[in-house]
């Protein structure tokens, strides 16, 4: 190791101090190949949402996972073809699409949108992970080196596709439902408004924070909204306990509350959409009451698609297609059946022929 010159010694010491002021833990900023932790600029001037592509409204989205029976994160992963084939479905109905990472495929979806010069736009996400764990419940937190470098990956890999796509890149969601109560991968607010704050200083485009609508309409969700170009909030009223009939109701209300509680930013329906098979017992029995089918999921989705485009409010449908890998064993499982294209991609009634 060679030895660091006492000038050295104190730039280190002195950058370190400045780290933990500004909420780094120890190991964080100790580490060497972690960027700065950035403070918030300011003043802060908030970024426009701009869904156009040309003269052309694009806030008809779509939520995209892209792996298919026998991939999924982590393990076998799409081809090149495979997302080609996913890309021209969508662009055909959706010129807007939401990923949830930015390591992965996330490469070849942005290199293919612009080789085969589709008409497409792309809201990244950086998958954002708990980076403390505890063995059981009221046990000490440990920290978990490895999925704070996999967040590290994404962060990186998000400001990285940014500024090499900035034609398709629309805007960054740096984490995914990591607020709201029931998730199963909340992190602490004070790391996730670091990460964010880090995104938005090291790119150019909007960047946000996607989470359910019973985090965003509660008070404590102020603080965060104001490190943000604006909201992206998720409403799923078959989750909820909503009939079809009242489902649309519902979720205009819930965004009209949202929309309410964060008036200096844009609101952006991230999720919402309607399953077309799900089990009747145990949590999905318990929580669910609406009856779920193509032609359920059609009536809901056309009539969010024409109050979006009347009201000029961005709207991710969830989802592109049906996603097996996700949800248990059994095949009835209701998170492998949100997509308007079912698994082998073939469409079903809401997308149409």
């Amino acid at each position: 190791m060679t030895r660091m010159s006492k000038h050295a010694a104190s730039l280190v010491l002195a950058g370190l101090a400045v780290l933990l002021l500004a909420g780094a833990s120890p190991a964080e900023a100790a580490s060497a190949d972690r960027p700065a932790v950035h403070r918030r600029q300011q003043p802060f001037v908030v970024r426009p949402l701009h869904p156009w592509s040309g003269e052309r409204w694009i806030g008809n989205a779509i939520a995209y996972g892209p792996h298919r029976d026998g991939q999924h994160p982590g393990g076998p992963s799409p081809t090149r073809e495979q997302l080609r084939e996913d890309l021209h479905l969508m662009a055909a109905r959706w010129p807007l699409i939401r990923i949830y990472n930015s390591v992965g495929a996330a490469d070849t979806i942005l290199d293919v949108i612009r080789q085969d010069r589709l008409d497409m736009k792309v809201m990244l996400g950086a998958w954002i992970a708990p980076e403390e764990t505890a063995a059981a419940p009221g046990a000490p937190r440990r920290r978990n080196p490895e999925a704070a470098a996999a967040n590290r990956r994404e962060v990186d890999a998000a400001v990285r596709l940014a500024a090499a796509y900035p034609d398709i890149v629309l805007a960054i969601a740096v984490s995914n439902e990591t607020q709201i109560f029931w998730s199963a991968h909340r992190v602490p607010a004070p790391m996730l408004v670091r990460y964010v704050r880090e995104v938005r200083a090291r790119c150019t485009v909007p960047v946000t924070v996607a989470d359910d609508f019973n985090f965003w309409n509660k008070p404590a969700s102020r603080a965060l909204a104001r490190e943000l170009d604006f909201v992206v909030t998720h409403m799923h009223p078959l989750w909820n306990g909503l009939q079809l009939e009242d489902a649309l109701d519902w979720t205009q209300k819930q965004f009209a509350a949202v929309r309410a509680f964060h008036p200096d930013r844009e609101v952006v329906l991230g999720e919402t959409g309607w399953a077309t098979q799900r089990l009747y017992e145990g949590e999905q029995g318990k929580l669910m009451h609406g009856k779920v089918g193509e032609a359920e999921q059609k009536t809901f989705c056309d009539a969010v698609a024409a109050w979006a485009r009347r009201e000029r409010i961005v709207a991710f449908l969830f989802e592109a297609f049906d996603e097996n890998w996700k949800g248990g064993p059994n095949p009835g499982e209701v998170e492998k059946h949100w997509g308007l294209f079912r698994a082998d991609r073939s469409p079903k009634l809401a997308a149409g022929d």
